[in-house]
């Protein structure tokens, strides 16, 4: 048997060990996924429903347990975990309404009829990263088993978690053995079967684009379908014409949540040339104001990194970057840094077009809304960003010209989970939340009746 060690982002100490499966388990996993299908699918849409919905109402009666798990597996400030917890129930929820609503069409013939149907594609094979282990997996089983499929779901290795708990409260909560089943593993073993086993027909993977990459490369021998939810390096635009003040007060809250490991963090800022020293004056105690305190802690805002590999990674860019702004840090061990902010001149320097994936957020200027355009997509991802302007007019052009999927303007929220997810360019493809969702976990099929 091969143990995986959890490690407290925290404190550095070890607290658990954890099981992975090997190839042999994997397999048998997909293998009793796939004979699940074959009744899971046919379940009344209504009885599904229902079985989603108290799903939902399981993981409710579980918030606060799941929330202190993710706090003692990942860091994550309570706050923040608690709101994740809250996001699967919810996700759950949304997706119950799916069952009963996934309608085909009629289409006019001549000669006959044509109707389609939305027909469920089997087993679905999730990856889940360690940054949001239990939203990222919400997004994709809800959908997936509402749709009809059944799920064999992989946890990143060091946040596994969560995701074992909410898998036993699936069980708890009346959903068959064998539709949901969370497989612990390493990426190159589990994760690597999802892509090879022939019998799982989809998979939707979150993590890096150089992970992605490969992914997509094995999913193509068998023409899987996949999703792919890659990497970010987002730009927060602020035109002089806006709220200045409250853009800076903002800004430290799009980059520095959940210590920056955050594919839609805002971790480039623009800001136009003449209101950048007004901008950089309250950007700097807004920086120092964050919270940055032990994630147990009620009041802490921001927590640790997930593990020494990291910190380290994300310190390798701060060591080449103008830090000119720098938070402080508990002393408490574990794997922190400050919140940071560099001025950067070039967007070849490796902190301004890199994906740090840390605390470090850099600021650049520019002089006109074409410039600002140029510079935010002057990066081969797409995924998320900001617009600050008091000016609609130019809100829409320039949001119109920002290569990305997910856009806000005066504010930095990126997800709800009634609104489609996913990125433009490397940042991925296909749509996670809102209602797009099932239509990837299904395949339209066309039927002609002849009069």
């Amino acid at each position: 048997m091969t143990t995986h060690t959890l490690i407290s982002p925290v404190t550095g100490e070890a607290f658990a060990e954890v099981e992975l499966a090997d190839v042999a388990a994997t397999d048998a996993a997909i293998e009793r996924a796939h004979e699940a299908f074959r009744t899971w699918r046919a379940v009344a849409p209504g009885e599904r429903a229902r079985l989603l919905r108290a799903f939902a109402a399981v993981v409710d009666e579980h918030l606060e347990e799941l929330a202190q798990l993710e706090v003692t597996n990942a860091g994550h400030t309570i706050g923040n975990a608690r709101w994740e917890a809250g996001n699967v129930r919810d996700v759950l929820n949304y997706y119950s309404a799916t069952p009963e609503r996934l309608f085909g069409r009629q289409i006019p013939a001549a000669g006959g009829i044509d109707v389609t149907f939305r027909e469920p594609l089997g087993v679905v094979g999730i990856i889940v990263p360690w940054n949001f282990p239990m939203p990222i997996a919400g997004w994709g089983l809800a959908p997936a088993l509402a749709s009809g499929n059944t799920v064999v779901l992989k946890p990143a290795e060091l946040t596994p978690l969560t995701a074992i708990r909410i898998g036993e409260l699936a069980l708890e909560a009346g959903i068959p053995e064998g539709v949901l089943t969370v497989l612990p593993g390493a990426g190159s073993v589990v994760g690597e079967r999802f892509v090879t086993h022939p019998l799982v027909r989809k998979v939707c993977f979150t993590g890096s684009t150089a992970v992605g990459k490969k992914v997509m490369a094995g999913c193509a021998d068998q023409v899987k379908r996949v999703t792919l939810e890659l990497g970010g390096k987002n730009s927060n635009i602020v035109f002089a014409d806006a709220d200045v003040p409250a853009a800076a007060a903002a800004a430290p809250y799009g980059v520095f949540d959940n210590a920056g490991q955050d594919c839609c963090a805002r971790s480039r800022i623009l800001v136009q040339r003449s209101a950048y020293d007004e901008f950089m004056s309250h950007l700097e105690p807004a920086v120092r104001g964050v919270k940055v305190l032990d994630p147990s802690d009620e009041q802490s805002e921001m927590g640790p990194l997930v593990s020494a590999a990291h910190r380290d990674k994300v310190q390798s860019y701060v060591d080449g970057a103008n830090v000119v702004i720098q938070g402080d840090v508990p002393d408490l061990g574990g794997f922190w840094l400050p919140a940071m902010v560099a001025e950067s001149t070039s967007i070849d320097e490796p902190a301004w077009c890199e994906e740090v994936f840390g605390p470090l957020v850099s600021v650049m200027t520019f002089d006109d809304e074409e410039e600002a355009i140029t510079l935010a997509n002057s990066t081969d991802y797409g995924l998320s960003g900001s617009i600050y302007t008091n000016d609609l007019g130019r809100a829409l052009r320039v949001a119109r010209g920002v290569e990305s999927g997910n856009l806000s303007v005066n504010s930095h929220s990126a997800v709800r989970y009634w609104t489609p997810f996913g990125g433009f360019k490397q940042s991925g493809f296909g749509r996670e939340l809102g209602p797009d969702a099932p239509d990837g976990f299904t395949e339209v099929k066309n039927v002609f009746f002849s009069h």
